[in-house]
């Protein structure tokens, strides 16, 4: 018996992922120093990070 198409390759997880989590927003902005914990407490309406 085969499988149905729908559950999708073996390898799906491996693919680059074009939206980062908002916890990894927030880790990319650290770095880039445009977050800073003292100052922002909002999480909501983070701004367009890039995924690279």
């Amino acid at each position: 018996m085969s499988r149905h198409p729908s559950y999708g390759k073996a390898n799906k997880g491996g693919q680059k992922r074009n939206v980062l989590k908002r916890f990894e927003r927030i880790d990319k902005l650290r770095s880039l120093g445009k977050w800073k914990d003292s100052d922002n407490k909002k999480v909501t309406g983070l701004p367009k990070t890039p995924t690279t």
